[in-house]
């Protein structure tokens, strides 16, 4: 069944001008329908009712937009939902992003803030847990870096074999409710002005450590905009030691993804990234 038709079942008498297709990830195939729903048909089957309730929840306690559920077509594995107005971060130049980023790091403090406080990680008909040991990380890092290796400086390479070699930070005492792929991809903004429109994409949200997310901030946007997020979190500085250590490990996955699919936005933020997140092998006062 083609987009229209599923349009027309979700919602009868919408006209449809067009429907460009969005991509495809491990998870589903997005398109984009006269410029205003994103209608999403997910590769695993039984989830997007779930997605639906949750996107509600969320949108309840979200200081930000957030996507807005207008059908689900259930039998089809089909959502809908209104377009979030913006531009991916991540479709920014550097050079532009850049002095926007200590502000958006805030914004999404006060994001994360609400989400850890909202109680939604005891909604386990809604939220899974996503609780992989810090050594699981490591583990993977490792790999990737296995395959990176030849593509990092001198000075590069030996920044992260002494992370990889370094004694792991405290678990998380606690698992909260978050977005749990808080990266710049899923972060919109308005062109030109860079302030923050909405945070898209909560296929992954689950009940994690609350660490998890800063440390994506850390890695797309620096650490300036960690403090800035920390600062808007109570008990956000205990977070501080897995925020850097999470975002080590994310950024050599997104690099080694970036290279691995031809994709170059992951691999140059990554790249540019590299220095400052590796910056340190110590553990971060």
């Amino acid at each position: 069944m083609d987009i229209e038709q599923l349009v027309g079942i979700g919602l009868p008498g919408f006209a449809v001008r067009s429907a460009e297709r969005l991509g495809a990830g491990l998870d589903n195939v997005a398109y984009e329908v006269n410029g205003e729903l994103v209608v999403r048909i997910a590769q695993e089957p039984g989830t997007v009712l779930r997605e639906a309730a949750l996107l509600t929840e969320v949108g309840r306690v979200s200081p930000l937009p957030v996507p807005e559920p207008v059908f689900v077509l259930a039998e089809h594995n089909c959502l809908a939902y209104r377009k979030v107005p913006g531009t991916p971060l991540i479709d920014v130049p550097l050079a532009e992003r850049a002095p926007y980023a200590v502000a958006v790091g805030a914004e999404l403090g006060d994001l994360l803030a609400a989400l850890h406080a909202s109680g939604l990680e005891r909604r386990t008909d809604l939220v899974e847990v996503d609780d992989a040991p810090l050594t699981e990380w490591r583990e993977e890092a490792s790999e990737q870096y296995a395959d990176l290796a030849g593509t990092l400086k001198t000075d590069q390479r030996r920044s992260v074999e002494s992370f990889l070699a370094a004694p792991l930070p405290e678990p998380a005492g606690r698992l909260v409710f978050s977005h749990n792929d808080l990266g710049i991809e899923h972060v919109l903004v308005a062109p030109g002005t860079g302030k923050l429109t909405g945070v898209i994409d909560w296929s992954d949200a689950a009940a994690c450590d609350p660490a998890r997310d800063f440390g994506l901030i850390l890695r797309d946007l620096g650490p300036a905009a960690l403090d800035a997020a920390l600062a808007r979190c109570p008990g956000g500085d205990d977070l501080r030691d897995r925020a850097w250590f999470y975002a080590r490990c994310s950024l050599l996955e997104d690099l080694h993804y970036g290279l691995q699919t031809d994709r170059t936005p992951y691999a140059e933020k990554s790249l540019a990234g590299l220095d400052r997140v590796f910056a340190r092998t110590d553990r971060p006062d």
